[in-house]
């Protein structure tokens, strides 16, 4: 968790609150103590993605899960149910894993939603740009999020930063590459599985940039858990033990095809891992499972191992989508905060139309990737031995973002106009330092 303690008393942003207000809307945060308004917030939450109107024990079980996130809302009070917000967003302090097997602290964002009665008013823009001075008031040095309308962040400074992989095999000509895996698979009752699934999510989530930790309820929700889930009765859940201990559990579904039994579909909903063994292993399972036709997986790696492993790669549908999208903040915290890739010394100069990341920054990085960033005035202190100025790397806010955790190339996004240097030897270096052995990857929706 993050050292922002007293997140939950700031108070909701006051330039946001005025803009609204001049509109007659009362934009404040939730006491999510108070269960009927936090019920008529959740009304408001799914209304914005298309869900269903939650029973009590939906909304108790979204509490569960929410309650403890700041929650935001903007309430109009002229509307047929003015208890019911008009627009919505929670967010709280979370660890976002960076390159180094290192955490920084982030402001993860969510349930950003606005009524389709009340678009086009300028109330996204105060939701969002709220939730980023907000974060700047916390000291964190960048912002989260999971998107489900790209096209609607980048005009707020974020990037995507790393992607993600649907999958669908076709089982009958996949084949395998390789030795067998010789851990054991075990059936598991699904309600055995969020317990499992969130220990080693934890275990596992320094081991990829982009991770960001989990919470129960999640888990639940993948195991179909959650009160009113329909899913529930077709749900299996697997383990997968190497050497005696769980290394893998996952929790999947056969879609029946109606008219051939023998050309069902599996649907995975979560696989969680602590090896690549591991992993594989449990893919391997699910492959070689009878009267399967299918094996659909979504949010896996852009990098997956399992495709490595199929003996015929085309047998693999993959679509590759944008996933976690990432904001910097504090240019000196962020860079700072990860390990970058080797030695290195050059000037990065930042542009933000908000204003939070704007300046001229002196990187330098030791060949343990030990990064200090001193505000640059744009002369040269340092003797260089050449007297020649540092080279200078100029980008927008939102580039930076998608190049922190070394999920997109600096060179690829200067080639893309996205980046420009000074010289070849700016963008040489800047994308050297900013790259990860390992590619970014986010399991999860938050």
């Amino acid at each position: 968790m993050s050292t922002a303690r007293d997140f939950l008393a700031l108070p909701a942003d006051a330039v946001s609150r005025e803009k609204l207000a001049a509109q007659g809307l009362d934009y404040r945060v939730l006491d999510t103590r108070d269960e009927v308004a936090f019920a008529a917030w959740v009304r408001a939450d799914e209304r914005g993605f298309h869900g269903p109107l939650g029973t009590p024990e939906q909304n108790a079980f979204a509490r569960s899960a929410m309650g403890s996130r700041r929650t935001v809302g903007v309430w109009d009070a002229g509307i047929v149910r003015p208890d019911e917000p008009v627009a919505t967003v929670n967010a709280w302090p979370a660890e976002l894993t960076v390159p180094g097997r290192r955490t920084v602290d982030g402001w993860a964002i969510s349930s950003v939603t606005v009524s389709p009665t009340h678009r086009r008013r300028g109330i996204a823009r105060a939701l969002l740009e709220g939730e980023l001075r907000s974060a700047v008031a916390l000291g964190l040095p960048l912002a989260m999020l999971t998107v489900s309308e790209a096209s609607i962040y980048g005009r707020y400074g974020f990037g995507p930063a790393a992607g993600a992989a649907d999958v669908s095999i076709d089982t009958s000509r996949a084949g395998w590459l390789g030795d067998e895996p010789t851990g054991r698979v075990d059936f598991i009752d699904p309600e055995e599985y969020p317990a499992i699934a969130a220990a080693l999510h934890e275990a596992g989530r320094l081991d990829h940039p982009g991770e960001v930790p989990g919470w129960i309820q999640r888990w639940h929700q993948a195991a179909a858990l959650a009160p009113g889930d329909s899913k529930r009765a077709a749900t299996r859940a697997v383990q997968y033990r190497e050497d005696g201990e769980v290394r893998a559990a996952a929790v999947f579904r056969v879609i029946e095809n109606p008219s051939d039994f023998g050309r069902h579909r599996v649907e995975v909903a979560r696989l969680d891992s602590t090896t690549a063994s591991a992993r594989l292993g449990l893919f391997r399972f699910l492959l070689s499972l009878d009267l399967v036709e299918r094996v659909d997986a979504d949010l896996l790696s852009v990098d997956e191992p399992l495709l490595w492993r199929l003996a015929d790669q085309r047998a693999a549908t993959v679509r590759v989508h944008d996933h976690q999208w990432l904001r910097i903040l504090d240019v000196p915290a962020a860079l700072e905060g990860r390990a970058l890739a080797g030695a290195g010394r050059w000037r990065l100069e930042v542009t933000d139309p908000l204003g939070h990341a704007s300046g001229s920054w002196l990187v330098e990085s030791d060949a343990e990737g030990v990064a200090h960033v001193t505000a640059d005035s744009g002369v040269d202190e340092v003797d260089t031995g050449a007297g020649a100025e540092a080279p200078t790397l100029r980008t927008d806010v939102a580039a930076l973002s998608s190049a922190y955790l070394g999920g997109v190339a600096v060179g690829t996004l200067a080639a893309a106009g996205r980046m420009a240097g000074s010289d070849a030897e700016a963008v040489a270096i800047a994308d050297r330092v900013l790259r990860s052995p390992v590619t970014p990857y986010l399991s999860i929706w938050y």
